[in-house]
């Protein structure tokens, strides 16, 4: 199974992205240890989220782009190969936002965190209850 979604590019020299890298002499960017065990956090983060949220619907986690202030809707493996491609090329890929997206089923990272948290809270505080 691919992680990643499938580059409708493959093959065509007609293909926009490396126009998208800019100069050849830039180099790949690397993460500086910090970046990269950020991204590795972010990686573990995002499958319980989806563990504990995918079962109730929620598709996807939403983030307030800093470059155009717009919602950017992300279903769990388009963020999920997005992470992976950071950690392997140390550049964030090119976004769009989602076509369409239903709001009602995306939640903030916070949001996300939160949910984890209570959940975590509450089945250590049933693990407590039935040790006394």
């Amino acid at each position: 199974m691919q992680d990643e979604p499938i580059d409708p590019f493959t093959g065509d020299p007609a293909d926009p992205a490396p126009d998208l890298d800019g100069p050849a002499d830039e180099g790949d960017e690397t993460l500086s240890s910090t970046e990269r065990q950020d991204v590795l956090d972010d990686l573990a983060d995002l499958e319980v989220y989806q563990a504990l949220l995918g079962s109730v619907g929620i598709r996807g986690l939403v983030i307030e782009c800093e470059d155009c202030h717009e919602p950017h809707y992300f279903d769990w493996d388009l963020l999920r190969g997005n992470l992976r491609h950071l950690l392997s090329s140390g550049r964030p890929r090119v976004h769009e936002p989602a076509y369409d997206p239903d709001p009602e089923h995306y939640v903030t990272w916070e949001y996300a965190r939160g949910y984890a948290d209570g959940v975590h809270d509450a089945l250590a505080e049933t693990a407590d209850e039935t040790e006394t």
